[in-house]
């Protein structure tokens, strides 16, 4: 006895076929116990292609969910899936006829439009997401991953920067310069185009650490809030930026967003002028 033959869907689009994938699975869901497949052929084009996927599908049994905007590779499939006697969904028409009336002028027909938007939003994510897991020198071996690293002395501004260059969609990580500790070999692989120091000067990193010592109810005496250990922290610091040849930002006096900015400007150029 032969075995039942599995429904199979195709989902036709001339991006990636989310917007079609994710209407066919809203639907199937209200139909319980219901085994199918789906085969997804995104990109799809040409006048060529859209009569092969055709017959591909009517080879298969299958049903088109399609979501192509340009005008001719509709018609197309319209008039081979008719020829071949395949049923197929069209799911943007009704959309684009309702609000053509609604508008009053004519749509683009340019595909990935939709995507184009999301990409912004998926890459900002993505970025915060990478920022988070490297921040203060976490996970060193995927520093290569990210976009731009920052290195610096404690309360140099590195994490609010990097925090600031993620919500821009930057993959930002930060490494921290500690006195008698050498760097991690991976920060040392890297480019020097890739990392970028922030220098704080002696005064201003003196204000911020005692801000910082007396909500933690840290003493006068503690090693992070006097002067002459920090100022061999700061001088260790700097001999290392220059002696890796990581260019710099003197971060003493500027906002998060204009550190951001430079370092940005000096990622760039050092990226440009490395091809």
């Amino acid at each position: 006895m032969a075995r039942p033959r599995i429904p199979t869907v195709f989902i036709v689009s001339d991006s990636r076929g989310d917007t079609a994938r994710q209407l066919v699975r809203a639907a199937a869901v209200q139909f319980e116990d219901v085994r199918y497949r789906t085969v997804l052929k995104a990109n799809v084009r040409t006048l060529k292609r859209v009569r092969s996927v055709t017959e591909q599908a009517e080879r298969a049994h299958a049903v088109i969910f399609y979501t192509l905007v340009n005008e001719e590779a509709r018609r197309e499939m319209r008039r081979s899936a008719r020829e071949l006697n395949v049923s197929c969904v069209d799911i943007l028409g009704p959309p684009f006829t309702a609000l053509h009336h609604l508008f009053r002028r004519k749509r683009r027909h340019t595909p990935g439009l939709l995507y184009s938007l999301d990409r912004e939003h998926i890459d900002r994510m993505d970025a915060i997401d990478y920022t988070l897991k490297h921040d203060d020198g976490q996970r060193p071996h995927e520093l290569s991953r990210g976009d731009v690293v920052l290195v610096g002395v404690s309360r140099a501004s590195k994490s609010t920067t990097c925090f600031y260059l993620a919500s821009a969609g930057v993959r930002a990580a930060n490494v921290p310069l500690i006195q008698d500790v050498d760097p991690p070999d991976e920060l040392l692989a890297l480019p020097p185009e890739k990392v970028v120091g922030l220098r704080v000067e002696i005064s201003r990193l003196l204000a911020v650490r005692e801000a910082r010592a007396q909500s933690l109810h840290l003493g006068h005496q503690d090693p992070y809030v006097q002067r002459r250990t920090f100022a061999r922290e700061v001088l260790s610091a700097n001999r290392l930026m220059d002696a890796h040849g990581w260019r710099s930002v003197d971060a003493s006096y500027l906002a998060v967003e204009e550190i951001a900015r430079e370092v940005m400007r000096i990622s760039q150029s050092g990226r440009t002028g490395a091809r």
